[in-house]
Order: C-alpha cells, then structure tokens, then sequence
C-alpha cells in the first residue's frame, strides 16, 4: 500500500473519532474532515502542538499522521494563534448546519484549514468568504486556495468587512458583543456562530472554559433566536473588543446561567432580570 493510500484510512479514522468525541453523527461532516488533508493548510512540519500551559510542543518530525489526532496546532506560535481544536470545530460546524449552496462567511480563517472543510459541505454550487485579520495569514489562506472556485479569501477586520448575505456567519475568534454587521448580515433563517470571551481568557489558564461561551444566533426575519453551545477558550477578534461590552461579559460569566439564553434582542428596553448580558443597543437574554 502507497503512502497516499495509508493516510486516506487514517483521515478516515481522524474523522470518526473527532466526530464520536462531540457526539456529532453526521455523514457529510464526516467526509469532510476525511477528505480535506490538514497537512495542505498548516504549512511544512515539524509542526507546534499547543499545550495548556502557554507552550508548543514540536512533532518528532513531518509525517503527516501527526496532524491526524484532536490536537490544536500553532499556525503562529509565536502569537499564540492556533488551528483550532477538530472536535470543538466539529461540534460547531454541525449546529451551523452548512447545506449545499449556502453562502458562509468565515470570520477569523486562519490559514483555511476549517475554511475548506466549510466549502467541501457547501459544494460546488455554495460559497465561502474567508475573511482573515493577519496579513500573514490570509496571504497563506489565499495561496491555499489559488486553485478553488468556491472560496474567497479576504484580509481585514471580520467586523467591519462588508459580505453578501450569509446562510451562515462562522466566527473564529472572541468576542465581547455580536457586531451589527454580523447581525445585519445573516439572511432570514441564517445561524450566527458566536464566541463571547473576556480578554482574561487569555492571562489566566485556569478560568478560560468559565469565561468563555460559543452562541448560536438564528435570525427569524427581524427576531433573533439563541442558544448556548458550549464553553471555549479562543484567540481574541480584532477590533470586538470594548471595555463596557468586556466589562457586562465578565459579570455574566461570573453569574453563570448562559445556558439559560434563549433570545438576542438589538434594544435597550430590555428590563435588566431578563437579560443574561446587555450592552449598548443588545442584550442576551432568557426569554
């Protein structure tokens, strides 16, 4: 058996065992993850293991079965940013629901790796707007898509880059509040996913899982639904940031209670008892 043919049973293992570790059965999920080669994205190996104590550790050396297990790996190390951890993107990427042809926009793309795996479900026929904050790093996602048809690479604040309307708006990066662009964006029955962190999560290891939440917020025409998913701990957004919003987020995490959230609503006329987190013109809140 070719060497090719060795990695393709052991992506197929990577994919069934990153998906059985959310809970998350779904076939085109599945074939993605088997099919996009992690090792086209994250660039020549050795390659940084990310371990949680603010340190990488290297791979013995650059055999692509390494990048097959649910490792985060350093794609800047030396700025802390990482190509995120397979089964939490798993876990993600189904509540989104990508279909085929559906419009994503990728908020935070790294080098692509989670990008193309987003364009694998959407197909031929969808699209995928891969927008990146790093110049370094969107001129490598750029290169690794030279050859796609369905995906755009585009360097700039993910906040404020205009886009199309998306079925999905997949974000990659913290937040302290949902930005209108993102709210504004998403077309009728589309799902915003949605990191709120404190900048804490970055300075103190140990409270990251507690400071930190991913939402899906799903627009019905002028509404928007919410729904926790789950804890994270994730490399801040550019430019999402503000000491108010940071403030609100912090005293939310500290109540507890996100799993209670169940609607996002751009007002301020929310009575404070229903709001989980409120900041200037939106709120979170349990009913």
């Amino acid at each position: 058996m070719d060497r090719e043919a060795e990695l393709a049973i052991i992506r197929r293992a990577y994919a069934k065992q990153i998906l059985a570790a959310v809970g998350v059965r779904d076939a085109r999920i599945e074939a993605a993850y088997a099919t996009v080669r992690r090792e086209d994205f994250l660039g020549p190996g050795p390659w940084q293991f990310f371990r949680w104590v603010n340190a990488y550790i290297p791979s013995p050396d650059a055999d692509p079965v390494y990048l097959y297990t649910d490792d985060v790996i350093g794609i800047a190390p030396e700025r802390g940013i990482n190509n995120g951890q397979p089964s939490l993107h798993a876990a993600l990427i189904a509540k989104a629901t990508p279909r085929e042809g559906d419009h994503v926009v990728h908020v935070g793309a790294g080098v692509g790796y989670y990008t193309a795996i987003l364009a694998h479900l959407v197909g031929p026929s969808g699209h995928v707007t891969g927008i990146e904050f790093e110049a370094d790093l969107a001129a490598r996602a750029r290169a690794n898509f030279s050859g796609a048809s369905n995906v755009e690479i585009i360097q700039g604040d993910g906040a404020l880059v205009p886009f199309p309307a998306a079925n999905i708006i997949y974000v990659n990066a913290g937040a302290n509040y949902p930005a209108p662009a993102w709210l504004d964006g998403l077309a009728d029955g589309g799902r915003l996913i949605l990191p709120l962190t404190t900048e804490m999560d970055l300075k103190e290891v140990q409270v990251r899982a507690r400071r930190g939440a991913v939402f899906c917020i799903e627009r019905r025409g002028v509404d928007y639904l919410a729904e926790w998913i789950s804890p994270v701990a994730i490399f801040p957004c550019a430019g999402n940031h503000d000491p108010a919003s940071e403030a609100a987020l912090a005293a939310a995490f500290d109540q507890g209670q996100a799993q209670k959230v169940r609607r996002l609503y751009r007002s301020d006329d929310i009575a404070p008892d229903r709001c989980w987190v409120r900041g200037s013109g939106w709120c979170l809140a349990y009913a």
